[in-house]
């Protein structure tokens, strides 16, 4: 291939090796990332074997064992022969670690042992065994992965939570004699052998050690990038070096529209930086705004009495959730489990965390009680239908766009409102018929420093 450019000519420049540099740089570096993503994945699952294996009680009676033995021999020996002390607890320890190799299986015997528990008992949980099952799976009714749907049942990681301290008999008499009465009409044809439903335990257990598997994120965005900027490349060098095809605008043409998706596709990504609209987060109680809301007409200034005098709507203690749950203990969708959380943390004295859907910028100032209070909105308008909602989201993009938005087009409750009394200007207008209507960005709700100060 003829380069046309004198420059690069007499430099020695070579298109061929250029895109070949190119290619092998792009392959080096996607073999790092992923090389480096494997060794990360490796320590981790390192780490958590170790974690699992020093957790095990099989390990820690054993090493409680040999150390009591070793402290009663070196006592026993100091008090009859001090000058053979070393030598007799020497040989005693290791007569013990020869019985207990006999008794026991090594360390890395007893933890795989122990993993093929944890794996057998997955399989029982997602219903894979026995192979003649006919009974509903636990998995069928506990996910395992979140679920962007309601799943009124406890999750596999809370049962697991909730078990952890509990013994097998404590654990057992719950999935086979359950005191509830939607889990009764489930379980009354469960039938478990105690080794099966151990190796339930076992992996239950270790799912709430571990924690849930990590999601790992999509690159289908970031492969198209790439992908667009091979494009981007070959359309520069075609235009600049190759210059085979015969209509020049066409390396132009895509040159141009390649980019400007990039471009859209980097705004798009920066936006996404701050704002969280359609954010749907699990939170710790599966409280539900479409039964308490909607189907028992509770008002939301009830929970959140602190709407209409505060920056914040405020959260509510759970001791006012028991003004009903003192007596309403089950749910007729979610039995007792979750309202036994409630139940739990006003015993114990522990803070319900929940999980913040709506959320400004720290350099934002935003108030309930100017918006509620003075303002007369009702909550659906910046957060949309809540009664109708089991799992809440953010709606609304909360973008300073749309609150901008909103106060150019939003009329003010201004008359009868002791808020404006102080708008003489503004009343005096309205009675003359000047003004039929004031907005917000009349009062100044257009202003940098209502927000921003």
């Amino acid at each position: 291939m003829k380069l046309k450019s004198p420059v690069l000519r007499k430099s020695g420049f070579s298109p061929k090796v250029f895109l070949l540099t190119l290619s092998m740089s792009i392959f080096v570096f996607s073999a790092t990332a992923f090389a480096g993503t494997q060794t990360q994945q490796s320590e981790q699952d390192s780490a958590n074997s170790a974690a699992v294996e020093q957790s095990s009680p099989t390990d820690t009676a054993t090493i409680q064992s040999d150390s009591v033995s070793a402290n009663s021999v070196n006592e026993t020996e100091t008090e009859t022969q001090a000058d053979t002390t070393d030598q007799a607890a020497k040989e005693d320890t290791v007569f013990n670690d020869a019985a207990s190799a006999k008794s026991e299986p090594a360390g890395e015997e007893r933890f795989s042992h122990y993993r093929n528990d944890i794996k057998r008992g997955e399989r029982f949980f997602r219903g894979l065994l026995p192979q003649n099952n006919k009974q509903e799976s636990c998995a069928s009714c506990h996910n395992i992965l979140p679920s962007d749907t309601l799943n009124w049942n406890p999750s596999a990681l809370d049962i697991a939570n909730k078990y952890i301290e509990k013994d097998f008999a404590e654990f057992k008499a719950v999935v086979m004699e359950p005191s509830g009465g939607k889990m009764a009409e489930v379980h009354k044809d469960y039938s478990f052998a105690d080794a099966d439903l151990k190796t339930v335990k076992a992996y239950l257990d270790d799912l709430s050690m571990r924690g849930p598997a990590p999601v790992k994120p999509t690159i289908d965005r970031l492969l198209l990038f790439l992908f667009l900027g091979l494009i981007i490349t070959w359309a520069l060098l075609e235009m600049i070096f190759f210059r085979k095809i015969k209509y020049k605008a066409i390396p132009l043409i895509i040159f141009l529209g390649v980019f400007s998706y990039q471009v859209k596709m980097i705004y798009e990504e920066a936006v996404r930086l701050g704002r969280s609209q359609g954010y749907e987060p699990e939170q710790p109680i599966k409280f539900s705004h479409k039964v308490h809301a909607g189907q028992n007409q509770i008002d939301c200034k009830y929970c959140h009495f602190t709407v209409e005098q505060s920056k914040s709507a405020g959260i509510p203690p759970t001791d006012l959730c028991l003004n009903c749950h003192s007596l309403v203990r089950e749910g007729t969708r979610s039995g007792k489990f979750e309202i036994a959380k409630v139940i739990e943390a006003t015993d114990n004295n522990i803070p319900v965390e929940w999980v913040r859907i709506h959320n400004l910028p720290d350099h934002v100032f935003f108030s309930h009680a100017q918006h509620v209070n003075a303002g007369k909105l009702d909550c659906i308008e910046c957060h949309g239908e809540v009664a109708e909602m089991d799992v809440v989201r953010q709606v609304e993009d909360l973008s300073m766009g749309w609150c901008l938005d909103c106060h150019r087009t939003k009329e003010v409750q201004f008359v009868d409102n002791n808020f404006y009394e102080s708008y003489e200007v503004l009343h005096q207008q309205i009675k003359k018929g000047e003004i039929d209507k004031v907005t917000v960005d009349m009062i100044g709700g257009t202003e940098c420093m209502k927000c921003h100060y």
